[in-house]
C-alpha cells in the first residue's frame, strides 16, 4: 500500500470516500465502528436532518379526547329536529257504529257546558201559581228563548202527576222534539227496562221531564242562559208533582239541578238534594247503550235510588206498601 493511502487509512476517512465514489459498488466491506469526522461537503445536509430530527414533535391526542371532541357534533346530530311527517291523506272508512236509531236521543253528557256566565233572567211572576193545564199550554207557547224558533214540539213531560218519583233528563233529541215525548226511540225502551226492574213504569208511578224544554239544535249543549229561561217550568212541576226521590239522567241534568260543575263519577254514589227533594245522580240511557260495562253502575244506582225513596217513606211514617194502596184508592194516574 503507499504511503497515501496508508496516511489516508490512518486519518479515518477512506470509507467517506468509498461512500461518496464507490456508492455503486456492488460489494464493499462494511466500515469500522469509529468516531465519525464531520466532513465539510456533508454539514448542511447533516444539519437539515438534524435539525428534522431534533424539531418538536406534536403530540399525538389521546383516543379518549378524539371521542370527546367528536362528541358535541354527534350530539348535535342526535337533538337536530327532525323533519315534520307529511300528514297521511284522511280516509273515508266508515266507523262501526250502532245504528243510527240507538243516538235518536243522545245526551250532553260528553261534554261539559262552556259559556259564559247569563245574564240574570227574571222568571215570570205567576209561573209559580200554575196548574198542570196552564203550565202545559205556557211552555207549548214559549217564547222565552230562541229555542223555540226551530222547535217542532215542546217536550213538557209524562208520566204520573202525583209520582213518588221522578225522572229529569237533559234536553229533547230528535225523535223526542217530532214526538213531543220525552226519552223515546231505543234510550227510551232502556229505560222503560230499568223502570221495569224496579216495578215502576212511566204509566203509573213515574214523571218524567227534561232540564230544556225545547230541543237545541244539532243536539248541542243548551246555554247558560237557555237553562235560566227554561228553569222556572221544571221549578214548578217538582212542586205539582213533590216526588219523594228525583233520578237525575245524565250529567248535564245533574249539573243542572245541583248547580255545579262535578264529573258524573264524582256526583254518583251520594245523595243530593234539589228544593228539598232527595237526588240521585245517574248516566243517561243513551250513554249506557255505547257505554254498557256501566250498566251495572246504573243499577246500582237505582238501587240507591230505592233505599232513599224507602227511607222517606219511613220518615213520613208510611208503608211503601200503604202508599201503594193509597195512591190507587186516590186514583193516581193519567199524564
Amino acid at each position: 500500500m503507499a504511503l497515501d493511502e496508508r496516511l489516508i487509512e490512518e486519518l479515518g476517512i477512506g470509507p467517506v470516500w468509498v461512500r461518496r465514489g464507490m456508492a455503486n459498488s456492488p460489494a464493499m466491506p462494511a466500515p469500522r465502528a469509529e468516531a465519525s469526522t464531520p466532513v465539510v461537503e456533508d454539514a448542511p445536509v447533516a444539519a437539515a436532518s438534524a435539525e428534522v430530527e431534533r424539531a418538536p414533535q406534536p403530540p399525538a391526542a389521546p383516543a379518549s379526547k378524539a371521542r370527546k371532541i367528536e362528541a358535541p357534533a354527534s350530539a348535535e346530530l342526535r337533538q337536530a329536529p327532525a323533519a315534520p311527517a307529511q300528514p297521511s291523506p284522511p280516509t273515508h272508512a266508515e266507523p262501526d257504529l250502532p245504528p243510527l236509531d240507538a243516538y235518536d236521543d243522545l245526551p250532553w253528557t260528553d261534554e261539559a257546558p262552556a259559556h259564559a256566565e247569563p245574564a240574570i233572567v227574571e222568571a215570570p211572576s205567576d209561573v209559580h201559581t200554575l196548574d198542570w193545564d196552564a203550565l202545559a199550554e205556557r211552555v207549548a207557547n214559549c217564547e222565552r228563548c230562541r229555542l223555540c224558533e226551530r222547535r217542532t214540539n215542546t217536550v213538557f213531560g209524562v208520566g204520573d202527576r202525583e209520582a213518588d218519583w221522578m225522572l229529569i233528563g237533559e234536553a229533547p233529541g230528535e225523535n223526542e222534539d217530532k214526538q213531543g215525548e220525552p226519552f223515546v226511540g231505543q234510550a227510551g225502551k232502556l229505560l222503560d227496562n230499568m223502570l221495569r226492574a224496579l216495578t215502576l213504569s212511566r204509566q203509573s208511578n213515574v214523571y218524567i221531564a227534561n232540564v230544556i224544554k225545547c230541543r237545541p239544535p244539532g243536539n248541542r249543549n243548551p246555554e247558560l242562559d237557555e237553562v235560566a229561561r227554561c228553569e222556572p217550568y221544571l221549578q214548578r212541576q217538582v212542586e205539582l208533582v213533590k216526588p219523594k226521590v228525583i233520578v237525575a239522567m245524565g250529567r248535564f241534568a245533574a249539573q243542572s239541578l245541583l248547580k255545579n260543575e262535578a264529573s258524573i263519577a264524582s256526583m254518583r254514589g251520594r245523595v243530593h238534594e234539589y228544593r228539598g227533594v232527595p237526588v240521585i245522580v245517574t248516566y243517561h240511557p243513551a250513554y249506557l247503550l255505547r257505554s254498557l260495562q256501566d250498566k251495572s253502575k246504573a243499577w246500582a244506582d237505582l238501587c240507591l235510588a230505592r233505599k232513599t225513596y224507602r227511607e222517606a217513606l219511613e220518615a213520613l211514617g208510611v208503608e211503601q206498601g200503604a202508599a201503594k194502596g193509597a195512591a190507587k184508592g186516590a186514583g193516581k194516574g193519567g199524564r
